[in-house]
């Protein structure tokens, strides 16, 4: 599949769609709204996010950093529509991330995904991150799963 993936801002019209569905999708799969540790994600705070677009321009995907310090972000945000998944979309969204990471010379990159996403912990594992104790706001957070990456 041909992607493209963009720099835009937060409140671009395809990343707000794409993190709509997000919600909708990890609201079915928790059964609740209730389901996001800590302060979501604004524009305030994401410092980088990314969307990608398959040859028409259609969303497929997107992602964000948080900076949590000088040497280190959050991946926030990470998804891809249903009908893109397995098609590489996550991956290179991943690596985009990744690389504009490193270009800023951040050393690690973590995230937190939830128990009732199986699929995404064998994709970041599958992607070179490790299980790490939970940080921040996912501290004593039963549903939450933490990863890391060195960058170095």
């Amino acid at each position: 599949m041909t992607i493209t993936i963009s720099r835009v801002a937060w409140d671009d019209e395809a990343g707000t769609v794409l993190r709509a569905a997000q919600r909708r999708e990890l609201d079915a799969r928790y059964g609740s709204d209730d389901h996001e540790p800590g302060t979501p994600p604004t524009a305030a705070d994401i410092t980088l996010f990314l969307v990608a677009t398959d040859v028409d321009g259609v969303p497929l995907g997107c992602g964000g950093l948080r900076m949590l310090g000088e040497d280190r972000a959050e991946i926030k945000r990470m998804f891809v529509v249903q009908h893109a998944r397995g098609t590489g979309v996550a991956t290179a969204l991943l690596r985009a991330l990744e690389d504009e990471a490193r270009s800023r010379g951040l050393s690690e990159l973590l995230l937190e995904t939830g128990t009732e996403q199986p699929d995404a912990m064998r994709f970041y594992e599958r992607e070179g991150y490790h299980p790490i104790d939970a940080f921040g706001p996912y501290v004593d957070e039963p549903q939450s799963r933490c990863y890391a990456r060195s960058l170095t």
